[in-house]
C-alpha cells in the first residue's frame, strides 16, 4: 500500500506541476506553431521520451494522463501521428544527439509531420523481405522502391524509411533505416481510398529519390534493430490501453502541407471555457474518463438511446466491451509499476496489440447489433454525412458504421495477428521457430515472388 500512495502522490505532483504550468503558458491567441512549439520545448508534447529528446523519461501510462490533463484544461494537445508516436522514440533510441536535436525537435514543436515507409507490395507480414533498394552515391543514397499502406503519406513531410543496402547478407543483416525526405523529385504518393470513404493509407512510387547518408538512424544496415524499436512503440500505442497515438490535436494538423502551424491555437480546440477555470474544473476529470471504460461509453449511450440496453446478450457484451478496456488499462498499470523496479514484462506490446483487435471486432459487432437496420446505412462523404443525420435524427450512428467498417484493419496493420502470436510463442514461451534457412542465406539468393 505505502508504494501505491507514494505513486499516486508522485501522479498528483506531475499533474499540478503540468496545470501551473498550462496557467503560465496557454494562450488562446497564438498560432498553433507557437504554442506547440512552448509545449514540446518545455517537455510536455512527448513526455515519454528521455530527458536528452525533448521529454521528461515518464512511464507510458503517467504520459497518457498528461495528453488528458492538457485535454481536460481546455489547451490544444501535442501534434498527434506518426512523428511522435514512432519516429522520436526511435530516433532517441537509436539516433545521435545531432539527429535527435534535428528531428525530433520539429516533431515535438509539430514542425515536421511524418509518415512509415515500411510496408512493400510483397513484404507485408514478411517485413525483411523488403525490395526497396539504397545505393550509395557519395554522401548520399539513391532510392528506388515501392511502399504501401502509408498511413497519412500525402500529409508527409518526412518518412521512416527501410531500404536494402546490402542484398548479399541475410535478408535482416542488409536494412537501414533513413529518415527520408517526401517532398522532393522522384516521390509520388497515391491515395487509397478504403470501404469507410476514407484515404488513410497510401502507395508510395520511389524512383531515383535521395537520402542523405547523415539521415541514416542506427547506422548502415543495422535497420532492423530501429525497426523492431518502431514495431514495438507501435504495437503498445496501438493496443488497449496504450494511449492510441499521440496527442490530441484534433483541430489542428503537424507539419508544412496542411498549413495548420500558422492558425490561431484557440480556433483550433473545441469552443469551451479555458484558461485557470477550466483547470480547477478539470482536476481528476482524467480519473473519470477512464471509468467511462473508453469505446464502451459510447455504445452504452447508444443502447439506452435505443432501448435495448435491457437486452441480456447486449448487457453482457457491454461489460464484456468494458472489461476488455480496463484490462488493458491495468496491463498498462502492471508494466510501468514493473518497469519503475527496473523489469519488464516480455510481449506486453504484442499482448497489447491483439486485446486491442479483439476489442475493435467487438465493438463492431456489437454496435452493429445495437444500431439494428441503422446499421446498414452509411455515408461517405461529409454533404452525405450531414444529410444521413439530418434525416435519421442521430449523430452517432454514423462513428459506429465507421468503426465497423475499420475494424478489419487493425487486427491487419501494425503486424497482423498471427505475426504477434508468432512473436509471443518465439521471444516469449521459448517456443521453436518454423524451420527455415532465411536468415543465414544471403538475400539475393532467396526466392522472391512473381
Amino acid at each position: 500500500m505505502t508504494d501505491t500512495a507514494t505513486d499516486l502522490t508522485g501522479t498528483d505532483e506531475l499533474l499540478s506541476d503540468l496545470r501551473a504550468w498550462l496557467i503560465a503558458n496557454w494562450d488562446p491567441d497564438l498560432t498553433v506553431g507557437e504554442w506547440w512549439e512552448r509545449l514540446g520545448l518545455a517537455g510536455w508534447a512527448a513526455p515519454g521520451l528521455p530527458t536528452s529528446a525533448y521529454g521528461k523519461a515518464m512511464a507510458r501510462a503517467d504520459a497518457v494522463l498528461v495528453q488528458q490533463e492538457i485535454s481536460a484544461f481546455g489547451a490544444l494537445g501535442a501534434p498527434a501521428g506518426l512523428g511522435l508516436l514512432l519516429a522520436a522514440p526511435t530516433i532517441a533510441t537509436h539516433g545521435t544527439q545531432e539527429q535527435v536535436d534535428l528531428y525530433v525537435r520539429d516533431i515535438v514543436t509539430g514542425r515536421r509531420a511524418w509518415c512509415q515507409l515500411f510496408s512493400e507490395p510483397q513484404a507485408g507480414s514478411d517485413l525483411a523481405g523488403l525490395q526497396t533498394r539504397a545505393v550509395k552515391d557519395g554522401d548520399e543514397w539513391v532510392v528506388n522502391g515501392q511502399k504501401v499502406w502509408t498511413s497519412g503519406g500525402q500529409y508527409a513531410d518526412l518518412g521512416m524509411l527501410l531500404a536494402r543496402t546490402d542484398p548479399e547478407v541475410p535478408k535482416h543483416q542488409g536494412i537501414s533505416y533513413f529518415a527520408f525526405t517526401m517532398l522532393q523529385d522522384g516521390v509520388e504518393v497515391r491515395p487509397l481510398k478504403e470501404m469507410t470513404g476514407h484515404a488513410l493509407f497510401n502507395e508510395v512510387f520511389i524512383t531515383d529519390a535521395r537520402v542523405a547518408d547523415s539521415a541514416l538512424i542506427g547506422g548502415v544496415n543495422n535497420g532492423w534493430a530501429a525497426a523492431n524499436t518502431t514495431l514495438m512503440n507501435e504495437r503498445a500505442g496501438l493496443g488497449s490501453g496504450g494511449g492510441n497515438a499521440a496527442g490530441g490535436g484534433v483541430g489542428a494538423q503537424p507539419g508544412t502541407v496542411l498549413g495548420h502551424l500558422a492558425r490561431r491555437v484557440g480556433d483550433a480546440v473545441p469552443p469551451r471555457e479555458q484558461g485557470a477555470r477550466a483547470a480547477k474544473r478539470s482536476k481528476g476529470s482524467g480519473g473519470a474518463l477512464r471509468a467511462l471504460g473508453g469505446g464502451a461509453a459510447l455504445l452504452i449511450n447508444q443502447a439506452r438511446v435505443r432501448g435495448v440496453d435491457t437486452d441480456p446478450g447486449i448487457r453482457q457484451d457491454l461489460a464484456r466491451l468494458y472489461t476488455l478496456g480496463e484490462l488493458g488499462r491495468m496491463n498498462g498499470l502492471r508494466l510501468k509499476a514493473v518497469k519503475e523496479q527496473g523489469g519488464d514484462i516480455p510481449g506486453m506490446p504484442n499482448v497489447a496489440k491483439l486485446s486491442m483487435s479483439q476489442i475493435v471486432r467487438l465493438t463492431r459487432d456489437l454496435g452493429l447489433r445495437i444500431l439494428g437496420p441503422a446499421g446498414m446505412l452509411h455515408a461517405y462523404g461529409d454533404d452525405d454525412k450531414d444529410a444521413l443525420k439530418h434525416a435519421s435524427g442521430d449523430p452517432f450512428a454514423g462513428g459506429i458504421t465507421e468503426m465497423a467498417l475499420f475494424a478489419q484493419a487493425p487486427p491487419i496493420y501494425g503486424g497482423t495477428d498471427q505475426v504477434q502470436r508468432n512473436i509471443i510463442g518465439e521471444r516469449v514461451l521459448g517456443l521453436p521457430k518454423e524451420p527455415n534457412n532465411d536468415r543465414v542465406t544471403p538475400f539475393s539468393q532467396l526466392p522472391k515472388n512473381a
